[in-house]
Order: C-alpha cells, then sequence, then structure tokens
C-alpha cells in the first residue's frame, strides 16, 4: 500500500513538472509570435544603426550580456531535462525493484507449496506404510493359524483340509499383494524413468491387456471390450505402456460395477494415438479427479481390503506417458470413467 502511494505521487509530480515546462514552452514560442521576445532581446543585446542608405542594421553591443543569456538558457534547459531523466529513471527502477521483490515472494511461494506439498506426501507415504504394515498381519496371522490347524490335526478330513488350503492359499496371494505395494512404495522415489523406444503393435497391446483381466472380472459378470483400427502401431517402450494400460484398466475393474462393460478404445489422430478408457461406476468427484494422478492418493478411504491399493498406480502411469511426451486424463460424470491417454506420433 505504502509502494502504491509513492508510485501515484511521483507521477502526479513527473506530470505537475512536464505540465510546467509545456506551459514555459507555450509562452516562449508565443513571445515568438508576438515579437514580445524579440522586443526583449533587442532593448538587452542589439542596436539598430542607420546606415548611408537608410536602412537600419542590428549590432551586438552585449555580448557578455547575451552569452550569459545563453549560458543560463541552456543550464536551464538541462536542469529540467535531467529532472525529467533522473525522475523516469527513479520510477523505472522502482518498477524494476518492485517486479523483483514480486517475482522473490512468488519465488517464495512457491518454493513454500512445493514445501508443503513434499511434507504432505511424506506423511502419506509415511501413513501408508504404517497401514500396509498393519493389514499384513491379517493374513499373516490366518496363514499362520490355518497352517498350524493342519499340522495339529494330521487326520483331518480331506474336504476340510481342502477347504483351510484354499483359504490359506487366499491369504497368502493377499499378503504377496500387499508386499508388493510395500516394496512399490518404499522404491518409487529411487527410480529413474528410462525409455527403450521400438515399433510395437498397440492393438495388440490393448487386446493381450485386456485378456489378461478376464479371471478378475468373469466372476462380477463384466467384460472388456476393445475398438481399435486393424493397423495401430506406435514407437515407444512397450513394458512401460503395459504397465500404464494395467494400471488404468485395473482401477477400472476395481471401481466399476457388476453386469457392465469396459471399453477399450483407440484411434489415430492428427499427429497423436488416443485412447480411451471406460467404465461405469460410481463418479468421481471434481476435486478427486484433479489428485487422482498424486503420488499415494487412494479413492478410497476406507482402505478397502477389495480395492485399496499403494496409490501408485495412476501417478507411475502419468509418468510413464509424460516421459513419451504424451499426456493422461480423466472425466468422470454420470456414473461414467473414461481415462484417455495421449501419445504424439512425431
Amino acid at each position: 500500500m505504502k509502494n502504491k502511494k509513492q508510485l501515484i505521487i511521483k507521477i502526479l509530480f513527473i506530470g505537475a513538472a512536464l505540465v510546467i515546462a509545456g506551459s514555459g514552452l507555450a509562452q516562449f514560442i508565443d513571445s515568438f509570435g508576438n515579437g514580445v521576445f524579440k522586443d526583449w532581446f533587442y532593448s538587452r543585446f542589439i542596436n539598430r544603426i542607420e546606415m548611408e542608405d537608410g536602412q537600419l542594421y542590428p549590432v551586438f553591443y552585449n555580448w557578455a550580456g547575451f552569452k550569459n543569456f545563453i549560458i543560463f538558457f541552456m543550464i536551464g534547459l538541462l536542469v529540467i531535462v535531467g529532472t525529467v531523466i533522473v525522475l523516469i529513471m527513479n520510477y523505472t527502477n522502482n518498477r524494476k525493484s518492485q517486479e523483483m521483490k514480486n517475482t522473490i515472494e512468488a519465488m517464495r511461494l512457491k518454493s513454500q507449496r512445493h514445501e508443503q506439498l513434499l511434507q504432505m506426501e511424506a506423511q502419506r507415504k509415511s501413513d501408508l506404510i504404517t497401514y500396509l504394515a498393519h493389514d499384513m498381519r491379517t493374513p499373516l496371522a490366518s496363514i499362520i493359524g490355518y497352517l498350524s490347524l493342519l499340522h495339529e490335526v494330521p487326520e483331518m478330513p480331506a474336504e476340510q483340509k481342502a477347504r483351510y488350503v484354499g483359504i490359506t492359499l487366499d491369504k497368502a496371494y493377499r499378503l504377496e499383494q500387499l508386499i508388493e505395494e510395500f516394496f512399490e512404495v518404499t522404491r518409487f522415489n529411487l527410480q529413474t524413468m528410462v525409455l527403450n523406444k521400438r515399433k510395437l503393435d498397440l492393438r495388440l497391446l490393448l487386446q493381450q491387456m485386456a485378456d489378461e483381466f478376464y479371471p478378475l472380472v468373469e466372476p462380477g459378470g463384466k467384460s472388456i471390450q476393445v475398438e481399435t483400427p486393424a493397423v495401430l502401431s506406435y514407437k515407444g517402450d512397450g513394458d512401460k505402456l503395459a504397465r500404464v494400460f494395467n494400471n488404468i484398466i485395473k482401477n477400472a475393474v476395481s471401481y466399476s460395477y457388476d453386469n457392465t462393460v469396459i471399453t477399450i478404445k483407440a484411434r489415430k489422430e492428427e499427429g497423436s494415438i488416443i485412447t480411451e478408457i471406460s467404465s461405469h461406476g460410481d463418479t468421481i468427484p471434481e476435486h478427486q479427479q484433479k489428485q487422482i494422478f498424486e503420488k499415494f492418493f487412494r479413492l478410497d478411504t476406507a482402505r478397502s481390503s477389495r480395492t485399496g491399493g499403494a496409490g501408485l498406480g495412476l501417478a507411475i502411469a502419468k509418468e510413464i506417458v509424460d516421459a513419451h511426451g504424451g499426456d493422461i486424463s480423466v472425466k468422470s460424470d454420470e456414473e461414467k470413467t473414461t481415462f484417455t491417454v495421449s501419445l504424439p506420433t512425431e
């Protein structure tokens, strides 16, 4: 507020100086037009001598006074011009100084925001590791319990033994999943994205990804449909792109309603290949759509064991797509969610 007042005062001061200088210059010019200056000049510095031919010729008689007049005139002009230049320079320097202060303040706020995000990310990572470590205890306790029963009762009926073995196997798979999530969290920041690009059949890749999810979608009556051109080639890192589509499809399978169809559509556009993966399920709130690609962000705040992951799948997908120079986004409304992956072909 203080700087604005100072700026306004300086602008008014410069304006007043220019008005005064302009007024004085206008009067000076006007004096030339109406003869006032001429009369004054002749009375101070020039005599008119009548020659033999009757003509009046001007003759300087006060060279010292004329020189002083020129000197004072130049000094006054220099003072006015210098004052205006100094004021303009001062205004410019103050403006640059204010711009620099604003830039520094913006950088400070950006750095502060970045630090806050890092702290929030570190806290979420710490909380997630704690949750995962806690969740590992449940399947591990079940595995130990059922194995103890099988060990202590060797004569257990075959049907009961088979049921216990099946339960133990399911718990072991769940424990394996939690351990994989745990390692994914701990090693994420240590990874360096290196692409091994080669020509690949994107149509075949998407179809293979859909086929791999058949055992997961079949029990819920879900299905996956792939719609692509007959030829859809792309030069990129096939393994990492497979991880991108795997993470997106996995998310669609986890959060879609039973007896619905997940569609994968890919098409060529000018300079890019667009892949859209759509599913029907609960609408993702708009504020979560902006956070869904952040590290350690999870839609299921209750940490459901059915859908709860480490919150890294979509963040990793975004990093891989960014490394390819592409873009990934999500749109969710009216119980339909669509993830769009755009990969440049040029």
